[in-house]
């Protein structure tokens, strides 16, 4: 069963791709890559180890395509530009129901939005700065030295916006099939389907990816600092423990899928808006405040 993954990636872009005739044809192929072009271009900021110095290399390298002062700023800023695609994709689809579908997806996206931004403030007030390589490295120390463990709530309420954010299980009511039959891409065959198909994964990457590099140490160890074992291959920080970390966040979103059952529109609206950014705004104010009086660590 390894390979059933490759052969349905094979297949949907194999099939005859089906542009109906109704539709607006210039933004119907535009959508599909306004929605994987930011998913990818996010995923230039991340780190993913520690710097390695090569021979024959005066200055270590940084395993990161750029590594931007204002990592978070640029993910959110491009990653927002996905909505676009979605709105388009509806409405150049001249369907209504995709047109409900966009409109519900984006207005799912652009609430969860505001709750994955204000959990983010919270790790920047600890770290004490914005580049992602620096984030990690505040939190050098060991499993209890995370950013997890101080900003637990906001931690949470990251991991519940992302699942949100990318429209998965419990909150995939942009697709509800029973519903409004397959959402904002029902009009979409062929390549054009595959193309949100995998944008959707994408984002699932880059969201476990920024989870593991904000509040679980990034490539740093959970062993970091123990005696017999932080002198140990298991100890040692590298690009092992930020896959290992990444990977266990996207079996999150593939267990909640088969777990929970799906919420209601109406329900996902009053958690985004009603309990989750409320919690959030008390949070980063608490955490500026512990951070002022000292009761926790901040980095450099």
């Amino acid at each position: 069963g390894l390979g059933q993954p490759i052969a349905d990636g094979l297949k949907s872009f194999l099939k005859e791709d089906f542009t109906p005739a109704h539709v607006n044809k210039f933004f119907f192929l535009l959508a599909p890559s306004l929605v994987m072009v930011p998913a990818l271009l996010t995923c230039a900021v991340l780190p993913f180890g520690r710097d390695v110095l090569l021979p024959g290399m005066d200055e270590p390298l940084r395993l990161a395509i750029a590594d931007l002062d204002i990592g978070p700023i640029w993910i959110f800023a491009i990653a927002s530009l996905g909505v676009y695609g979605i709105v388009l994709a509806g409405w150049a689809s001249n369907s209504k129901y995709a047109f409900l579908g966009a409109l519900r997806s984006t207005a799912q996206m652009v609430s969860y939005e505001i709750a994955m931004g204000f959990a983010i403030i919270g790790v920047l007030i600890l770290a004490g700065s914005l580049n992602l390589r620096e984030i990690v490295l505040a939190q050098q120390g060991g499993l209890l030295d995370w950013y997890w463990l101080p900003l637990l709530p906001l931690f949470a309420i990251y991991v519940i916006s992302g699942v949100a954010e990318t429209n998965r299980a419990p909150f995939d009511v942009a697709e509800g099939e029973s519903e409004i039959v397959a959402g904002f891409h029902v009009e979409y065959a062929g390549s054009g389907f595959a193309i949100f198909f995998l944008a959707e994964y994408a984002n699932m990457i880059l969201i476990s990816a920024l989870t593991a590099l904000m509040f679980c140490g990034g490539w740093l160890s959970p062993f970091e600092g123990i005696p017999v074992i932080g002198d140990t291959f298991l100890g040692a920080g590298s690009i092992f423990w930020f896959l290992a970390k990444t990977v266990f966040f996207m079996y999150l979103f593939l267990w909640w899928r088969a777990t929970f059952p799906r919420y209601r529109y109406d329900q996902i609206m009053r958690l985004g808006w009603k309990v989750l950014v409320p919690i959030t705004i008390f949070w980063v104010m608490a955490t500026a405040a512990m951070s002022v009086l000292g009761l926790v660590t901040r980095g450099s």
